[in-house]
């Protein structure tokens, strides 16, 4: 436990947390703060005493992250946006660090989930309808996630490299359901549900070297043009979805396979290894074999840590 506010303030503020006024908070203020990795997430757990908070907007170009908050025990109520949420344990709700904020509770623990904003791919007027509602984290999508948030954040330096991209990319997905689960409890939309149907379509066939956007118009009796419609005021088109996710697949397993950067490219549907690593290189900013020369050097231990073979630094690969 944490016996300073401003020591406890310091702390989230590390952690990525907005800036926040406790009204509550005295002499004797209390609370515990826990944080990890996982993949590109960063998992924060909270204990606090009774609070009433506030925050102030902020400016778009600290919202790199949206962040899932989801209760472990006690009550909370939050407000913002247009909208307002109880939350009761394993109850969450998508708040966006860049709005102003203000929220009651009671002695509480809670698990918040900070996201890419990238990774989750929502569109803004999406966020509009989802930050401050309440999701239920007793049965469905949500339930999934409100588990999954507090398993991962107490197990989650245990996970090699590999496997935290991996189960980061499935807490993501699981995030996205819950979020257009609650979506489609407000207003159901056809267009949204149809293109949900073919991004899942698009998951499954990954692998598969002839997945383009006629195919997938075909199998769902559509034309190509109304494809690209369904997806005009999407972040990525059809295409660009499709590279995007199979080099986010082989990223993933070169990190922890040792496999080849030919045989993983072609596993993902990239028959041309020269144009795959200028496509990856481009995308994360260095070479996809850089990833299989670090991979190596961990499991031998026989090259210096820090530098792979081509003098570049292993540790800042991320960007």
């Amino acid at each position: 436990m944490i016996g300073n506010l401003e020591s406890f303030q310091d702390e989230l503020a590390a952690s990525g947390f907005p800036p926040l006024v406790n009204k509550l908070a005295g002499a004797g203020f209390r609370g515990g703060i826990a944080t990890c990795d996982l993949g590109p997430l960063r998992l924060v757990s909270l204990d606090t005493p009774e609070s009433a908070c506030v925050g102030r907007e902020r400016d778009a170009s600290d919202g790199e992250h949206l962040a899932v908050k989801v209760m472990t025990r006690g009550r909370t109520r939050i407000e913002q946006g247009r909208s307002d949420a109880d939350l009761g344990p394993t109850d969450l709700v998508l708040l966006d660090p860049t709005r102003a904020l203000r929220f009651e509770s009671t002695a509480a623990a809670h698990v918040t989930i900070l996201v890419p904003r990238r990774e989750l791919r929502i569109r803004p007027a999406q966020i509009d309808r989802l930050v401050g509602r309440r999701i239920d984290g007793s049965h469905g999508p949500g339930a999934l996630v409100s588990v999954l948030a507090r398993e991962s954040a107490r197990s989650a330096s245990a996970f090699r490299e590999a496997e935290a991209l991996r189960s980061a990319a499935a807490v993501v997905e699981l995030i996205a359901v819950a979020l257009e689960s609650r979506l489609g409890d407000e207003q159901p939309a056809p267009d949204e549900w149809l293109r949900s149907r073919i991004v899942g379509y698009i998951e499954t066939r990954l692998a598969d070297p002839g997945l383009s956007p006629p195919g997938i118009a075909a199998a769902h009796h559509m034309s190509v043009r109304r494809l690209h419609k369904l997806f005009e005021d999407q972040p990525l088109t059809v295409a660009a979805l499709i590279r995007r996710r199979r080099l986010e697949r082989c990223r993933a397993e070169l990190t922890g396979s040792g496999r080849t950067v030919t045989a993983v490219a072609a596993r993902w549907g990239f028959s041309d290894p020269t144009h795959f690593s200028k496509l990856f290189k481009a995308t994360y900013g260095y070479n996809a074999r850089a990833l299989v020369t670090s991979n190596r050097a961990r499991t031998t231990r026989t090259r210096p840590a820090g530098r792979d073979k081509d003098g570049g630094d292993q540790g800042r690969h991320e960007q």
